[in-house]
């Protein structure tokens, strides 16, 4: 699991990660508001803690930002800012828990896990959409100018990428995103499945592709 950490008090960005770090979260760290936003148009992430209050771009554009984007990740907010109103902005700019300042490792560490484990299936649209293909994860179906049913593995595995569309993702991110409920499977089951979906984006003629070589990195883009 890997978690962007946007906090520009360099004592506090150190404590925060020490802390992630050492209940086995792999981290990237921005300093202001415009870094985390680029970052997190680059990566994907599990989940992203930003500070209220940072230099260039604050966490509060900064969320909107990423959220305009698409970008379902949970975040969580961390301020001195304590007043109702200023936790109201921050909800309904899309954050999805707050932190105030000053607060213990042990409790941002129980929150972050509580956003972790929350269904995303309740956060993300039920039919999303690139270029000229629909995925309705309800029914399982990819479509296009016609369509055609996918496996439950397909189907996360193509959230997956449609979620983090043009994003470079590693083999390793995807095997433990799409396989997270089965480690005895080889990893070389991703470009298996790859390898299927890339069939049946072409069956309903898309205008997107999967581009990526086996054991590499893959993503998901539209063509132009």
């Amino acid at each position: 699991m890997k978690i962007l950490v946007a906090e520009d008090e360099e004592g506090m960005q150190y404590a925060i990660t020490t802390a992630l770090h050492m209940s086995g979260y792999e981290t990237d760290s921005a300093l202001n508001g415009l870094e985390a936003v680029e970052m997190a148009s680059k990566n994907a992430y599990d989940c992203m803690l930003f500070d209220v209050m940072m230099p260039q771009m604050d966490g509060i554009e900064a969320l909107k930002k990423i959220r305009a984007s698409g970008n379902v990740c949970p975040v969580i907010m961390l301020t001195a800012k304590s007043q109702v109103d200023d936790r109201v902005i921050g909800l309904d700019a899309g954050a999805d828990d707050y932190l105030s300042k000053p607060f213990s490792m042990k409790e941002l560490i129980a929150r972050v896990r509580s956003q972790l484990r929350r269904s995303d299936k309740a956060y993300t649209p039920r039919k999303l959409s690139i270029g000229n293909i629909t995925l309705d994860l309800e029914q399982q179906e990819l479509s296009s100018e016609n369509g055609i049913r996918l496996a439950k593995k397909e189907t996360r595995l193509l959230e997956y990428l449609i979620l983090n569309r043009d994003k470079t993702l590693s083999t390793d991110e995807i095997y433990a995103h799409v396989w997270d409920d089965e480690p005895e499977i080889e990893k070389d089951v991703v470009w298996v499945y790859i390898s299927y979906l890339r069939q049946k984006l072409i069956s309903v003629n898309a205008n997107v592709a999967i581009v990526g070589e086996q054991g590499a990195d893959y993503s998901i883009t539209e063509a132009i």
